[in-house]
C-alpha cells in the first residue's frame, strides 16, 4: 500500500514540486493550502507523514503542528517543517513543539524524499521487549515510547527520543556527528552538522536542569555525562 503523504503550502509551485517528486517514488500525496484545511484533513484521513510550511496565512504551520502533536491519536505521525527561514530560533520552535525536521527552502527535491524515507522508517512500529533506561533523573520507556524528567512526562519528537536513546545507551560514550546520524536516520539521510546541533539544542531545553548531562566535545561530538547533572 502506497504512504500517503499531506503537503501543506500556500505557494503552488512549491506544491507542484513536491507532489511531482513524491509520486514519482511511489507515494500518494494529498496538497492543500491553509492551516484550517490541514487540520480538516487530517481528523479525516490521517496521513503517514505531513510537509508542513512554517508561514501559511491565517492559521501557521506552528500552530498546526501543535494541534497535531497535542492530539494522542495524531501525535505519532512524523512532521517535516518546510520553511525559507534558516533562522535557529525558527527550527528550535518547531522541534520543540514536536516536529520531526526541517528542510529549508530552497531544497533538492531528492534531499526532501530522502527525508521522508527517514521519517517514515523511523516512525515503523517495531516490536520492542519492555525495556526502561534509567540515566540520573532521565527515565526512557522504551515501550511506551516516553521520556520521565524527575518523574514529570516530557514530550519529545521521534527524533529527539531516537538521539536521547543513543546517547543514553552508552552513558559517557562521545558519538560524532556523523554517528549520531547513522545511528538515528540512517546513513541515506542528508544531513548537515548544524541539523545535529539544533536538534541537540532542542532536546536539552526539553530536559531542563538534567539537559547539562548532554555535553559538547568540542571537535568530536555529544555524550551524556551523568556525573555533570548529579543531583
Amino acid at each position: 500500500m502506497k504512504k500517503r503523504i499531506l503537503v501543506v503550502d500556500d505557494e503552488p509551485d512549491i506544491l507542484e514540486l513536491v507532489r511531482f517528486n513524491l509520486e514519482k517514488e511511489g507515494f500518494e500525496v494529498k496538497t492543500v493550502q491553509n492551516g484550517e484545511e490541514a487540520l480538516r484533513w487530517v481528523n479525516r484521513h490521517v496521513p503517514d507523514c505531513i510537509i508542513l510550511d512554517l508561514m501559511l496565512p491565517g492559521l501557521d504551520g506552528i500552530e498546526v503542528c501543535r494541534r497535531i502533536k497535542g492530539t494522542e491519536s495524531l501525535r505519532p505521525i512524523p512532521i517535516l517543517m518546510l520553511t525559507a527561514k534558516a533562522e535557529e530560533t525558527d527550527m528550535v520552535i518547531g522541534l520543540e513543539i514536536g516536529a520531526d525536521d526541517y528542510i529549508t527552502k530552497p531544497f533538492s527535491p531528492k534531499v526532501l524524499v530522502a527525508r521522508v524515507r527517514a521519517a517514515l522508517r523511523r516512525n515503523k512500529d517495531t516490536a520492542l521487549a519492555p525495556q526502561t533506561i534509567s540515566v540520573q533523573g532521565i527515565e526512557i520507556d522504551l515501550n511506551k515510547h516516553e521520556v520521565r524528567v524527575d518523574g514529570h512526562k516530557v514530550e519529545l519528537s521521534a527524533t529527539e527520543f531516537a538521539l536521547l536513546e543513543l546517547l543514553a545507551r552508552k552513558p559517557g560514550w562521545v558519538y560524532s556527528r556523523a554517528q549520531i546520524i547513522d545511528g538515528i536516520k540512517g546513513k541515506d539521510y542528508p544531513v548537515t552538522e548544524r541539523s545535529v546541533d539544533v536538534q541537540i539544542l532542542s532536546l536539552r531545553k526539553k530536559l531542563m536542569e538534567r539537559g547539562k548531562c548532554i555535553v559538547t566535545v568540542r571537535g568530536v561530538g555529544y555524550k551524556l555525562e551523568p556525573d555533570v547533572c548529579e543531583s
